[in-house]
């Protein structure tokens, strides 16, 4: 066992939901290494101010005598009373576990660790992060880090954060875990702008003990915690983080996640950045929608998303009403909501009726409604009086026809106005909304019609009332569209442990798997799938030119010829395959015709290939040709493929990807992604594929690939033949390699 997996298991009792929740709620800080010299610790004494933390702070350094104020200790050992819950280790790296010696010695549980050096530099800064963790493991230390710049609790006020705080710092459902701690400020300027209120909110370094899934798991049980965003660079334990997604998903809280790294150079600067090693992105996409986390593509995204699943209700339906004041903005909303998959139905008779009354005669009460600019504007003279758009609301909040409503009337001042009576009557006509909101049997979301910063005085008077207001239309629609896809998928979450279960177990016994590095023949590959339960075209193997004739008429002439030998694997590239042969003398000539091209075939250091024989199978010209295949993702683990095959694979690029284990309703939902769905339901005149019998055989065909185990490293059938309730599986690659070699097991996917 190396010594990272030793600290691995060993630290997992230190990062437990009731341990974190005693991390993220000190009492009392000390900053080691802190004096009048230190920003870093300077920024964390002023946000402290600035959230209001009443616990002690307390500045530890060996030398300096004042730090901005407070009061200064040489060593944590020197303290007096109770010690800290938390330190903030600010001290350069070559200090760091001494300091976490100075921990166990006081009993301070709880360590943010800043230093940078560690496994982002390479093998060197591994073997320190590995040796660092050790020490905070024997001191019974949590720790935060390294690389890290800290965290936030808005609820307790909690700050040991080391970066600007843009105050005010509005308390709420949303927590938020970064593997990178400089996007925090932006994080927080951009939540700050919109009043989105945050639980907590922190930075996760290099994740040494303390990993991203923990804090997940923290999240799931946090009270305060409503919605989970993360911005991701690597997942680093997929199963792990399955599972905590699957219990974040039985929780009803949703996971949104903006994870980088989709380009070469993304790629790059995430390795740069912490040592991560980003996967497949499109691989990584299709984990995230099987673990129903809501991949989004940018920070914006990401927290209105958040912020619209953390106030309550959110929505469950696609029927949507609209009530604007503005014709261009129900043109934006219609064309956002149409590619959202998001319906915008009529209104009932009743609800048009009771629009229709209070509109100007130039405006028609159709969804989406533009009430006109006239239609938005309320009597000044009553402050009772209320504007169409309003009456509009109190009628469409009762219409059976809508799921929830999206409505923009209302636009609130940077400042209280002058005015008295103008003041009061938008005041009251916020105490009136927040009513109707409460009381309406379907959700009532409030957008802005720009992505522009609430002022001091708006924000005081959403938070007074529980209001949240959505920024820019199109941005709100792409929110509502992420929501909708969440509680749709609810339930429905990848059952990663499955798949490692399955890759230690291997499910077929030992002699089925026998050792073999590299490319199996496909009579041994046809052979396994057969045992699997997985239709195979019939056919068999023949070593002789008279042999082939008897089984091309045992399996129906015309015939195809394949040479069979481990070593050649593009068949066609060397002659080694006959097509449409209709007689027995036409299979002799072909059998001997194919052999001999296996015999002149080679490979770079090796004189020959072995043959097997001939594989003699009867040919099929109708029906769809398909790709089923996996491959072995460095992070992921086993992926299954699905898309149009034959030659189409490389023109047209048209699949789809689940991470194994995949059943049968999951490859059912793949085949729906496809653009070539309709040649499967028989467009032009061929017959319709049996698409339930179809997902079962190709989940069967994932299911024969986890049982390879860890020898497994590819599984083709290309094509498999569908024509209506016949499928076939024509050709067959199996790539594995000896357990006893060098078989790849990634820490991320074998880690236990």
């Amino acid at each position: 066992m190396t010594r990272a997996t030793a600290n691995y298991l060993a630290s997992r009792r230190l990062v437990t939901p009731g341990r974190l929740r005693e991390f993220f709620a000190p009492r009392s800080i000390a900053m080691v290494g802190a004096s009048d010299n230190s920003g870093w610790a300077r920024f964390i004494a002023v946000n402290c101010k600035l959230t209001g933390f009443d616990g002690p702070l307390t500045a530890v350094h060996p030398t300096a005598r004042s730090a901005f104020g407070l009061p200064v200790v040489p060593s944590l050992r020197e303290l007096a009373g109770e010690p800290p819950d938390l330190a903030f280790i600010l001290a350069p790296l070559r200090a760091v576990e001494s300091v976490l010696d100075d921990m166990g010695a006081a009993g301070v549980r709880g360590a943010v660790v800043l230093a940078s050096g560690y496994r982002e530099v390479g093998a060197a800064g591994r073997a320190l992060e590995d040796s660092m963790i050790s020490r905070a493991i024997a001191n019974d230390v949590t720790v935060l880090g390294p690389n890290c710049l800290g965290y936030l609790n808005a609820h307790t006020g909690a700050a040991p954060y080391s970066l600007t705080l843009p105050p005010p710092l509005t308390a709420g459902g949303v927590g938020i875990a970064l593997q990178s701690g400089a996007l925090a400020s932006v994080v927080l300027t951009f939540a700050k702008a919109h009043a989105i209120g945050l639980s907590v909110l922190t930075s996760v370094g290099n994740e040494s003990m303390m990993k991203t899934v923990d804090v997940i798991d923290y999240f799931v049980e946090d009270p305060a915690t409503r919605v989970i965003c993360l911005f991701l660079e690597e997942i680093g334990d997929p199963v792990r983080f399955a599972q905590a997604a699957a219990r974040a998903d039985a929780a009803g809280k949703p996971v949104v996640a903006l994870k980088v790294g989709s380009s070469p150079a993304g790629q790059q600067a995430a390795l740069a950045h912490t040592g991560s090693v980003a996967g497949d992105d499109a691989v990584v996409s299709a984990a995230l929608r099987q673990m129903n986390i809501i991949r989004v593509t940018s920070l914006e995204e990401l927290l209105t998303t958040a912020a619209l699943l953390a106030s309550s209700p959110s929505p469950r339906g696609r029927r949507m009403g609209v009530l604007s004041a503005s014709g261009g903005a129900c043109d934006i909303i219609a064309d956002a909501a149409s590619a959202q998959g998001i319906s915008i139905p009529d209104f009932s008779p009743a609800t048009e009726a009771a629009i229709a009354a209070v509109l100007p005669p130039f405006a028609g009460a159709r969804n989406p409604l533009d009430v006109t600019g006239y239609g938005g504007l309320a009597n000044l003279g009553t402050r009772t009086a209320r504007a169409a758009i309003d009456v509009a609301l109190d009628a469409a909040a009762d219409d059976t026809n809508l799921d929830f409503i999206l409505y923009t009337g209302l636009t609130l001042p940077a400042v209280r106005p002058p005015d008295e009576a103008m003041a009061a009557m938008m005041e009251s006509k916020l105490d009136w909304f927040a009513q109707r909101v409460a009381s309406s049997p379907i959700p009532v979301i409030p957008v802005s019609s720009t992505c522009v910063d609430l002022a001091g005085y708006a924000r005081e008077q959403l938070a007074s009332r529980g209001l949240y207001l959505l920024p820019g239309l199109n941005g709100s629609i792409e929110a509502i569209g992420n929501a909708l896809r969440w509680a749709e998928n609810r339930g429905l979450t990848w059952a990663a442990g499955e798949a490692a279960a399955a890759l230690d177990a291997a499910a077929l016994d030992a002699g089925t798997r026998a050792l073999v590095s590299g490319p199996w023949s496909e009579a041994r590959a046809r052979d396994l799938l057969t045992a699997a339960g997985v239709p195979v075209v019939p056919g068999g193997l023949a070593r002789s030119a008279d042999e082939a004739a008897g089984l091309a008429v045992r399996v129906g002439l015309p015939v195809a010829l394949k040479v069979c030998s481990a070593q050649i694997t593009h068949k066609s590239d060397i002659g080694g395959v006959a097509l449409g042969l209709r007689t027995e003398a036409e299979v002799r000539a072909g059998y001997e015709k194919v052999r001999a091209a296996g015999a002149r075939a080679h490979r770079p250091g090796v004189p020959g290939a072995e043959i097997e024989g001939v594989l003699v199978t009867p040919m099929r010209t109708a029906g769809t040709e398909l790709l089923a295949g996996v491959t072995v993702d460095p992070s992921l683990g086993p992926v299954l493929a699905v898309g149009l095959g034959g030659v189409w694979v490389e023109v047209l690029r048209d699949t789809a990807l689940r991470v194994l284990p995949a059943g049968p309703a999951e490859v059912r939902a793949m085949l729906g992604e496809l653009r070539g769905l309709p040649l499967l339901r028989g467009a032009r005149g061929t017959k319709p594929a049996d698409l339930d019998a179809l997902a079962a055989v190709i989940a069967r065909i994932g299911e024969t690939a986890l049982s390879l185990g860890r020898c497994l490293r590819a599984m083709e059938v290309n094509p498999l033949l569908v024509d209506g309730d016949r499928i076939e599986a024509l050709d067959v690659l199996i790539i594995t390699e000896n357990a006893t070699e060098n078989v790849i097991e990634p820490d991320n996917w074998s880690k236990p």
